[in-house]
């Protein structure tokens, strides 16, 4: 007899995928459960990556560790301050030894050198170095991490271990620092920027030579990409002996951030070094500082109190390191449209680059501060999925161009917004920026919003431009805020009792959290309430027909044989 449990008979699968468990963007786990680390090893990558030998080495689903120097960079640098300060503290006393004198701390460190503890406490510094030295090496060797045609992974810890993974379809961007030091190591940090809060997976330190090709990989694992076989680039020569090294290191320091052959000439943007220091001399953190400046000379000329200025000392050496870090920061800064993204790198000493893949943008603001007007430069922000904060700090995340004319500001549109780049759309860009009422698309207030908006109703609205909205704001402050219609989440309108009473209404388009909002008010309410109708069919044809998540299918599909259920599933 039959088990009633079993169909009678079998069930053929309408595709024949394979099963596996479910992976989540982010997951930390003990240490107590190892088993379920190995459980269901994932196979080798499906994509066949064109990239050198390397970095398809990095990426074939196995687990690899990082760089030798590692533990140094992350955590050495203390331990050797701390033998630092023995050694200088030895040396004074061997100096007052031999010398005489000294102050009342040496000749108590020579009485306790006389004494038979000095046997106990050498014993004990050389049984802290012997454990200091082992736990990083331990580190180090505990310390894994592999990728897949479907995640990132990273393995730490040696008594509580934690798992970290990022699923590479929430990939928002992939950036990578090389701090100062590191780059004497020829070292640097990739950081894979996941969406979520605080979901980013962190590989550091890698070799600096193959940090770049190994981003390359990632993306084209996420991008899509299927090809039965690719051309793989011949595999760098490692250096070789002392010479080599030096070599290797020296050229990395001289080489410029950006390989001017990984983008076209003409997609290249650049920030000159003038334009820079004239951005932040008319910035408002520094007019202010000036004019605190005066104030506190003025007050010490008329009182003769010169406490003031050891009082306010200390925010003028945080402002100076911050309008210093802003400049060092933006240094060889560069924007640059590649096959898999928008490339941005700056720094100095300490370089950082960043792609952000395409689609993964969800909001755009071009503005223009007050000081800035007479030069007629602009500042672009983005609006992206990853939420958390890294070492790089906020501005590489959301400041796309820190300062640039309007040729500058319509290139690195273009860059975000293919669709712009038609006559049409760049003069409706042109109209958003521009100062004054205009007779153009735009939908703006009507003349009773100006007991609300007293200078800006005049230029006060929105448009649907190709295949995003264009929101218009300011006078004064102008801005204008682009959000592609396939990113966009939800569009609300909001009444409160005054605007309700003058048949007025906001209009808020809801994206991802930054610091762009995407929000408009004193519009009329019957514009409103038909802009809903018309960015409704807008919203859905393009999130129908959108395949930024694969930017690179729709190049291979045509050629490429019909996929497996892997390549299917990847």
């Amino acid at each position: 007899m039959s088990d009633p449990r079993e169909p009678a008979e079998p069930l053929e699968p309408r595709e024949p995928l394979e099963p596996r468990e479910p992976v989540e963007p982010l997951e930390s786990v003990n240490a107590t459960e190892p088993a379920n680390l190995n459980a269901a090893e994932p196979a080798a990558p499906a994509v066949a990556l064109t990239v050198p030998e390397s970095a398809r080495r990095l990426a074939d689903g196995e687990w690899h560790r990082l760089h030798p120097a590692t533990p140094f960079l992350r955590g050495g640098i203390a331990f050797v301050a701390i033998i630092g300060v023995i050694i200088v503290n030895a040396r004074d006393v061997f100096l007052d030894t031999i010398f005489g004198g000294g102050s009342r701390e040496l000749r108590f460190l020579e009485r306790f050198a006389e004494s038979s503890l000095i046997i106990l406490a050498i014993l004990a510094v050389l049984v802290i170095l012997i454990l200091s030295v082992g736990g990083f090496y331990l580190s180090w060797r505990m310390h894994t991490f592999r990728i897949t045609d479907e995640l990132v992974e990273v393995r730490s810890g040696i008594l509580f271990r934690t798992n970290r993974r990022g699923r590479l379809d929430r990939i928002q961007g992939i950036n990578i620092s090389r701090p100062f030091l590191a780059r004497l190591f020829g070292a640097a940090k990739l950081e894979v920027n996941v969406a979520g809060q605080d979901a980013n997976v962190e590989l550091a330190y890698l070799g600096s030579a193959g940090a770049d090709d190994l981003r390359v990989a990632i993306l084209q694992l996420a991008s899509g990409t299927r090809a039965a076989e690719a051309a793989a680039d011949a595999a760098a020569q490692a250096p070789t002996g002392v010479t080599g090294v030096v070599e290797s290191r020296v050229n990395e320091f001289l080489a410029p951030e950006f390989d001017p052959h990984a983008a076209p000439p003409e997609s290249i943007v650049r920030i000159s070094i003038p334009r820079l220091i004239g951005s932040l001399v008319l910035s408002e953190a520094t007019i202010i500082a000036i004019l605190v400046g005066i104030g506190i000379i003025t007050t010490i000329i008329v009182t003769g109190d010169y406490g003031w200025i050891f009082a306010l000392l200390p925010g003028f050496l945080g402002l100076g390191g911050y309008l210093a870090s802003r400049l060092t920061r933006s240094l060889r800064y560069s924007i640059a449209a590649t096959d898999d993204g928008i490339r941005v790198g700056y720094g100095l000493l300490s370089t950082t680059n960043e792609t952000l893949p395409p689609g993964r943008i969800h909001a755009v603001e071009v503005s223009q501060p007050l000081l800035w007007r007479a030069a007629g430069w602009w500042e672009i922000k983005i609006n992206t999925a990853s939420q958390a904060t890294s070492s790089s700090g906020a501005t590489a995340k959301t400041t796309l161009l820190p300062v640039g004319d309007m040729a500058d500001v319509h290139r690195v549109l273009q860059l975000i917004l293919p669709s712009l780049a038609d006559a049409k759309s760049r003069e409706l860009l042109e109209c958003g920026l521009a100062a004054g009422a205009h007779d153009d698309d735009y939908v703006t207030s009507p003349k009773r919003a100006a007991w609300l908006r007293w200078f800006s109703w005049r230029r006060n609205g929105f448009v649907l431009i190709s295949d995003a909205v264009a929101l218009r704001k300011g006078a004064i402050w102008r801005s204008l805020v682009l959000v592609p219609q396939a990113r966009m989440q939800s569009v609300s309108m909001n009444e409160g009792p005054l605007l309700r009473r003058m048949g007025l209404a906001e209009l808020r388009i809801h994206t991802v959290a930054g610091p762009i909002s995407a929000t408009i008010g004193a519009l009329d309410r019957n514009d409103v309430v038909r802009f809903f109708d018309e960015v409704e069919h807008a919203a859905v044809h393009a999130a129908g027909v959108d395949t930024s998540h694969r930017w690179r299918s729709a190049g291979v599909d045509a050629e490429s044989p019909a996929p497996t259920p892997r390549e299917d599933n990847a």
